[in-house]
């Protein structure tokens, strides 16, 4: 069994049946890719477009692929050529790029908000203020569905650390289930990575993105 193998072999053990596991591949070969593949694994994400065109046409697999990473309108026909799912939802600019370019292709396109839990300068996704507001004007779409909340929390050497954040963001995503919004059927709560993904399950996340855990250190 390969190191990668392994690996995921041990995580998919440790985390309930209920919990997807997104392998995120920004930097990996598409043969490493195939590892976690071949492994169980059939959630990968990626950060960006330009990565994503070399490394997808060479991973010859079902693979659900997940857009992870922020978004520039000018790539969204790129990005809904080569993603399942948008997990980075984080401006209305971006929803309506996504919406026309999604019209124009006669898609139906699973969505996710970034919510920019700790608010931080350096990172992208809506103010939790904000996020509510998003959720309703995805529901009023025809070619976007709203099916989660994604967050990825300040980084903290102690996953303890990041328990608040999780917590506020399962928050969030509770309120918007309790709009019951036409259109809208939250199915992932997206939060917690390597360091912090077991903390992130105990406050309700059932997706969680892992990198170092499973390819190793880049």
């Amino acid at each position: 069994m390969t190191r990668i193998a392994s690996n995921v072999t041990q995580i998919l053990k440790a985390v309930p049946p209920h919990v997807t596991v997104l392998a995120a591949a920004k930097t990996q070969s598409a043969s490493m890719v195939m590892e976690a593949y071949q492994a169980g694994l059939r959630h990968f994400g990626h950060n960006y477009v330009q990565e994503a065109l070399q490394m997808l046409p060479a991973v010859n697999a079902e693979i659900k692929w997940h857009m992870i990473g922020h978004l520039q309108r000018n790539k969204a026909k790129q990005a809904l050529d080569l993603f399942t799912f948008i997990d980075s939802l984080d401006s209305l600019r971006l929803v309506d790029e996504l919406e026309k370019q999604a019209s124009m292709m006669k898609i139906i396109v699973p969505v996710m908000i970034e919510v920019n839990i700790g608010e931080e300068e350096a990172k992208t996704g809506v103010a939790p203020d904000v996020a509510l507001q998003l959720a309703q004007s995805v529901s009023s779409l025809s070619h976007l569905r709203l099916v989660g909340v994604m967050t990825m929390g300040p980084r903290f050497g102690d996953p303890e650390d990041s328990r608040i954040y999780f917590r506020r963001t399962r928050a969030i995503f509770e309120a918007i289930q309790a709009m019951q919004l036409p259109n809208v059927v939250l199915k992932y709560l997206s939060m917690g990575m390597s360091n912090d993904y077991l903390v992130a399950i105990e406050e309700g996340a059932n997706m969680i993105r892992l990198g170092t855990a499973i390819f190793g250190e880049r």
